[in-house]
């Protein structure tokens, strides 16, 4: 049986459990796509799972490899397969339960693929599936988000929020990015109409009420929710389980306000769609810090200080990744090649 590289955990508990391991390399089912991984983004779902927070509601097989977002190459194909071919550039988003992405190849349901965009390495499209299609789902099936709708983004610096601020523009939304301080010119870069500073300034102080608010990083209370909120606005939270609130908390949204959850799904049509805004140059993904593979235990520590601009990946394959090396957002601040 030939086996393959991987990084994952065999136990519960902090970055550290986070070792090297050795397993089969998965077979290819009929409607599967085996891709030979370049590089895989890192999630908060990741640490998350292996810090046990999820036990005891998602029962994981360990050893368990974690990773949602993979890019890379198709390596072979089931018989039922019709939209790829061994050698095409793909990525993909995998379902959390299952993971996988932190491995030299994974397997992955045909439907859930899509092909790589053109204009961006395979190591920099690794972190786009997760957050991108989270911000895509949010925006346009939960808050129906409308041409010329006033959006306020809160979070709008890491993996989600970058997206979203992009995401919204290009569907001709007004939008404005919430975030700290030393993030304000980066969310400015990415197309914002206007910025909030929410460590010096409460979202609430707005001159206008907002249609939709988009709580990216589930740490907005709902007291500035509902006062930024105007009549019949959408609040939309990446909480999953924030709809099954108590009557009495729901009782509070008034004027027609509604509360929408998201559990974001895997989507290969969802993907070929920031393929295709990516590629006409009005979305990029924003990657704050790349880690080869066996650095997972740092990546996972960066990721869950809260403190990361956009998207962090780990580098499977150097060559396949086709990275140069260059401090990625420094070296996005300096082409600024974005259409708004």
């Amino acid at each position: 049986m030939e086996t393959m590289h991987a990084v994952g955990f065999r136990r519960y508990g902090p970055a550290e459990v986070l070792e090297a391991l050795e397993l089969p390399i998965p077979a290819v089912g009929a409607n599967m796509v085996r891709i030979r991984v370049a590089a895989a983004g890192v999630n908060p779902a990741d640490w998350r799972l292996r810090n046990g927070q999820f036990r005891f509601v998602m029962r994981l097989a360990l050893p368990f490899v974690p990773g949602s977002d993979i890019a890379g190459v198709v390596d072979a194909i089931g018989p039922q397969v019709t939209r790829f071919q061994p050698g095409d550039a793909v990525y993909a988003m995998l379902p959390t339960i299952t993971g996988g992405g932190y491995a030299a190849f994974v397997a992955v349901t045909e439907q859930h693929v899509a092909h790589a965009p053109q204009s961006i390495a395979l190591g920099d499209a690794a972190g786009v599936p997760l957050a991108g299609l989270t911000a895509l789902q949010a925006l346009r099936d939960r808050a129906q988000l409308q041409l010329g709708q006033r959006l306020l983004v809160y979070g709008a610096s890491g993996g989600v929020g970058s997206f979203a601020v992009q995401i919204a523009k290009a569907l001709g939304a007004h939008v404005t990015a919430a975030t700290s301080g030393r993030n304000l010119d980066l969310v400015r870069e990415l197309g914002a109409d206007a910025v909030l500073d929410y460590t010096q300034h409460s979202v609430a102080e707005a001159q206008e009420p907002y249609d939709i608010v988009f709580d990216t990083v589930n740490t907005l209370s709902f007291r500035r929710m509902l006062a930024a909120l105007g009549p019949n606005g959408v609040f939309v939270s990446v909480n999953p389980f924030i709809e099954k609130l108590s009557p009495a908390w729901l009782a509070r949204f008034r004027q027609g306000k509604r509360l929408k959850s998201l559990l974001v799904q895997p989507s290969g049509s969802d993907l070929a769609a920031l393929s295709g805004w990516i590629d006409a140059g009005q979305l990029r993904p924003l990657i704050d810090q790349r880690y080869p593979l066996a650095e997972a235990a740092a990546a996972h520590r960066h990721s869950a200080t809260g403190r990361a601009r956009g998207k962090l990946v780990l580098v499977v394959d150097q060559q396949l990744a086709g990275l140069n090396g260059q401090p990625a957002i420094t070296a996005w601040l300096s082409q600024k090649a974005f259409s708004h």
